[in-house]
């Protein structure tokens, strides 16, 4: 049986996903959009972490870790194929396959962090926990010297921190919320701890409110992905926490694949819609649409062809 709000809690995040990448209100209001893109939709990838590291639990010998590693590489390969058309010249090939092209950072991100925390599984949850702080602050840090741009006077050091790789990867990002997940499982927090729904709503607060820091007292650049909040360590496990003590039971695994095939899907829909002549009004409407009918159809096809969700 699989927990039914944690499916549904999949496709509101992969939809945050959507409008993250749609720069949601920017043109409506600056201030609004950037609080919600670079702070509230934030919240989807380290929850979407924390969810596959609480399953990961599982995967306890290396025939688990082998059909878990090859499936989400497997994943990743084709995929990174489908999108290989939308590369652009000027992107650098190398870092495109090694880190994942656009959206896909977070597939090749999670295989090589599972592949660690298989490797360091057995470690005393004090020192994953130091594990996951030190990593996600060194992530921080370089993100955060990289959008302040602190060594502006340095060119070259300047642009390389600035480069996506340097701080959203396997080790920055998907380790340490994969590893909270895995520890929440571990540690059965999910079963001692049931956070309120108030409490849920006020740390996801503490999110918006760093991100309107981030734009208004530490005046970050506008145009610059922020990925990394501090605050996301406290709302992501108590969202994952809240939803998974919502004891509703499904049989039925295609809310959860239709969350996945949004996920993969959406950016090659956006370049089709609104870049395309053919649709010069309701472009959202459209985009909408199409998105959800074709995420359908992918998840009818996966049904035939295995490997594509």
């Amino acid at each position: 049986m699989r927990s039914l709000s944690i499916d549904i809690l999949k496709i509101v995040l992969a939809f945050f996903v959507v409008f993250l990448h749609m720069h949601a209100l920017r043109d409506f209001d600056a201030s609004l959009s950037y609080v919600l893109v670079n702070g509230l939709f934030r919240i989807a990838v380290p929850v979407f972490l924390i969810i596959s590291g609480y399953y990961f639990f599982y995967v306890d010998d290396l025939k688990k870790l082998k059909k878990w590693s090859v499936r989400i590489l497997l994943l990743y390969l084709i995929w990174t194929a489908i999108y290989f058309p939308m590369w652009k010249e000027k992107d650098n090939y190398i870092l495109n396959i090694l880190f994942g092209y656009h959206h896909l950072w977070y597939l090749i991100g999670t295989f090589f962090s599972g592949l660690l925390l298989f490797l360091v599984r057995k470690f005393s949850p004090k020192v994953l926990l130091i594990m996951i702080l030190i990593l996600f602050g060194c992530g921080y840090a370089i993100q955060f010297l990289g959008n302040s741009h602190y060594f502006e006077q340095d060119y070259d050091l300047d642009v390389l921190l600035n480069l996506f790789p340097m701080y959203r990867n396997f080790l920055f990002v998907c380790f340490p919320f994969l590893g909270m997940g895995f520890l929440i499982k571990k540690l059965e927090i999910d079963i001692r701890q049931k956070p309120s729904l108030l409490l849920v709503l006020a740390s996801i607060f503490l999110v918006i409110f760093e991100a309107f820091l981030n734009y208004k007292v530490l005046k970050l650049n506008k145009k610059e992905s922020v990925d990394l909040l501090f605050s996301l360590l406290i709302a992501c496990p108590l969202l994952f926490l809240y939803c998974k003590n919502i004891t509703i039971k499904t049989d039925s695994k295609i809310l959860a694949s239709i969350s996945t095939a949004i996920y993969l899907i959406h950016p090659l829909l956006m370049d089709f819609v609104y870049k395309s002549t053919y649709f010069p009004t309701y472009q959202n409407l459209i985009f909408t649409v199409v998105l959800l009918v074709s995420s359908l159809v992918l998840v009818l096809i996966n049904r035939k062809i295995k490997y594509l969700l």
